[in-house]
């Protein structure tokens, strides 16, 4: 596994490109998306749904790809709720207080909509 890992290896220089690119991994998705549905047709064809190696295969694949789907996901997630909590931090940081006119404007928004007794 060091060996993989090692930033001179062109598979772990590929695998580090491949996933800092959103847009590359949705063209990849995208174009084994299209694959396997131009090979359900193939495969009824050629009589290989009744192969067992070839199911097992199918299942296999359908095994890893879901779950690197959910990864994929998840990353970008985590990815967003740390962004999003740099940029709340950000913004408090930024404002230190609410300057009077906000408050009196806020004020005067906020008596709109009241019923004033006569």
């Amino acid at each position: 596994m060091a060996v993989l890992k090692n930033p001179r290896n062109p598979l772990w220089k590929l695998w580090q490109l491949v996933q800092g690119d959103p847009v590359f991994m949705r063209r990849v998705n995208g174009y084994f998306t299209f694959f396997w549905l131009l090979m359900i047709p193939v495969s009824l064809a050629m009589g290989w749904l009744s192969s067992v190696v070839y199911v097992s295969a199918l299942s296999l694949w359908a095994l890893v790809s879901g779950h690197w789907s959910a990864w994929q996901a998840a990353r970008v997630e985590t990815t967003e709720a740390e962004r999003e909590e740099r940029g709340r931090r950000a913004d408090i940081k930024q404002r230190p207080g609410v300057s009077r006119s906000m408050r009196v404007r806020s004020s005067r928004i906020a008596g709109m909509g009241r019923i004033r007794p006569s």
